[in-house]
């Protein structure tokens, strides 16, 4: 992980030599102190969190304290025993059902592509091209960085069709 972070720390420094006015826009996570782009209209704000992962962690713990304070109130103790006994209403209705709806539940396409992550790549590729960039010219250029070969000896790794899966010599 550590050759990760020096090498996204070094694309960065290379952004900003070449584009010194983003500066303002490089802020530093509150969560863990990686430094990012953020919107200029944000430049300057201390309390902030990354688009990596620690936006989605704080409002998920967010989430769970308010959850957990509602459901020890009154009113919370009162709609929680409500939705278990309408589970355990349905849950022999279910049973029977759950051997079909199985199969459709595992062979449903994911979405591996976090909203979060392709919204940040898409503003900043924008602020460096001083420019508006298109999602699909971001996709189409990290699609083509991908496909490029190792230099491994032993056989071809092709990195868009799976992390580490190597075609035959």
């Amino acid at each position: 992980m550590r050759g990760y972070v020096a090498q996204y720390y070094r694309a960065v420094r290379s952004i900003l030599r070449d584009k010194p006015q983003l500066r303002k826009c490089l802020t530093r996570c509150k969560h863990c102190q990686i430094r990012f782009f953020t919107h200029p209209r944000n430049a300057g704000r201390r309390d902030l969190g990354c688009p990596f992962g620690c936006r989605q962690a704080h409002r998920k713990q967010s989430a769970k304290q308010r959850c957990l304070e509602f459901y020890r109130s009154d009113a919370g103790k009162i709609k929680k025993k409500y939705l278990n006994e309408r589970r355990s209403q349905r849950h022999h209705l279910a049973e029977s059902a759950s051997t079909a709806s199985a199969e459709n539940r595992f062979g449903a396409p994911e979405d591996h592509e976090p909203a979060e992550i392709v919204r940040h790549l898409q503003m900043v590729i924008s602020f460096i091209e001083a420019r508006r960039v298109a999602w699909q010219q971001i996709h189409e250029l990290v699609t083509e960085i991908l496909r490029q070969r190792s230099i491994e000896i032993g056989g071809k790794v092709f990195y868009d069709t799976g992390c580490g899966q190597k075609t035959p010599p």
